[in-house]
């Protein structure tokens, strides 16, 4: 979807992962620790319910976190007089 191969995919994975342990006030530590493993599997503890909230809790936090993906304006040269007029 965004144009990373999908052999990094574990990546954004791990990245969804922390947000949502973070989003359940938990410390989500290093992407691929224990405390990110600990904090997933006492989540998958709690009722569907409350799961999805964390789910959506850390989409918007992310979002609001994420840089923008729109591509700046490119700069353009001010123009120039045209050749052979003066004033």
């Amino acid at each position: 979807m965004l144009g990373i191969p999908s052999t990094y995919g574990v990546l954004a994975e791990a990245e969804a992962g922390a947000q949502i342990v973070q989003a359940a006030g938990l410390d989500a530590g290093s992407p691929f620790g224990l405390a990110l493993a600990q904090g997933l599997t006492g989540i998958e503890q709690l009722p569907v319910q409350r799961q999805q909230q964390l789910v959506r809790t850390a989409a918007r936090r992310y979002a609001i976190t994420a840089p923008s993906r729109t591509p700046a304006a490119p700069a353009t040269a001010p123009r120039r007089p045209a050749p052979g007029r003066s004033r």
